[in-house]
């Protein structure tokens, strides 16, 4: 159970250090919803296969 706090706190670091940067490059409200979409599909592929991995 510590190690998915630490995994969770890391996570939420990397997206207060990533975040600003990415509504900075992506101002177009149509490009920003386009890259939202593709990472939301990488980090979904990337969940399924850390959950078929560790089963």
């Amino acid at each position: 159970m510590n190690d998915e706090i630490i995994s969770v706190v890391y996570l939420i670091l990397i997206l207060v250090l990533i975040l600003p940067g990415f509504l900075y490059a992506n101002k177009n409200r149509k490009t920003f919803f386009n890259n939202l979409f593709i990472w939301a599909i990488i980090i979904g592929i990337i969940v399924i296969l850390i959950k078929f991995l560790t089963n």
